[in-house]
């Protein structure tokens, strides 16, 4: 008897690739994080990019910002988390639904524990603000979604891997601007944000193959002992 397999969440041609950038955006996070730990000014990156103001874009495009930023608070987030877990299971993909949800978690957790652990702050002591995460959120997301469509399309390292980081790059880089635009966050708080969700998410998409493959293994060890 033999279990039918379903495809990895985190697919094995890019695997290595994914690794290396995980490891890479971890120590990235950490650079950053003492760098700033305690501070409550914009550094010299974020003060030659954009004064952090809350008004430094007019309409249309503050408007544009604002639509960004719902999408990372809990009512527009859990609207895009729901639309994609559905798409998935459409997709007949439950890894990479379990994915998106444990992976969101995971990944906004982390930020929030970062902000409590490196203490910077923006327009006042209550705003903590490294890393973003509403950055965190939005690349999170742009992972996992290019993570399936690398699985479904059987693309290779190279291919799978330049996928996974464009549009890594255009989910941060999106929620990123709309973050700095409205004076919410530092440029480095954003850098933090996006490296976050690369570290995690490939790590977190690894744990649910080994979990849903231990599940596989024994569900089919269960059913060969009953035919015994």
């Amino acid at each position: 008897m033999t279990a039918r397999p379903t495809p990895a969440v985190l697919p094995p041609p890019p695997r290595a690739w994914l690794g290396l950038i995980a490891a890479l955006a971890a120590l990235v996070v950490v650079v950053l994080g003492i760098l700033y730990a305690g501070h409550s000014a914009p550094g010299r990156v974020d003060r030659w990019i954009v004064p952090p103001t809350a008004d430094s874009v007019r309409p249309p495009w503050r408007q544009a910002a604002l639509a960004m930023d719902f999408l990372g608070e809990p009512a527009g987030s859990a609207m895009l988390v729901g639309a994609i877990v559905t798409g998935c299971l459409l997709l007949r993909r439950p890894r990479a639904a379990v994915l998106v949800v444990l992976g969101v978690g995971m990944t906004v957790g982390t930020a929030t524990l970062l902000k409590h652990l490196v203490g910077r702050t923006i327009h006042g002591d209550g705003n903590l603000s490294y890393p973003s995460g509403h950055t965190a959120f939005a690349t999170a997301l742009g992972l996992m979604v290019a993570l399936l469509a690398t699985s479904r399309l059987g693309l290779g390292r190279t291919a799978g891997t330049l996928l996974v980081l464009a549009a890594a790059l255009v989910a941060g880089a999106a929620m990123g601007w709309a973050e700095v635009a409205l004076g919410a966050h530092y440029a480095t708080d954003v850098l933090g944000g996006w490296c976050t969700a690369l570290a995690v998410i490939p790590a977190t998409a690894w744990l649910v193959d080994r979990m849903a493959d231990w599940l596989v293994d024994r569900g089919v060890g269960a059913g060969r002992r009953e035919h015994c």
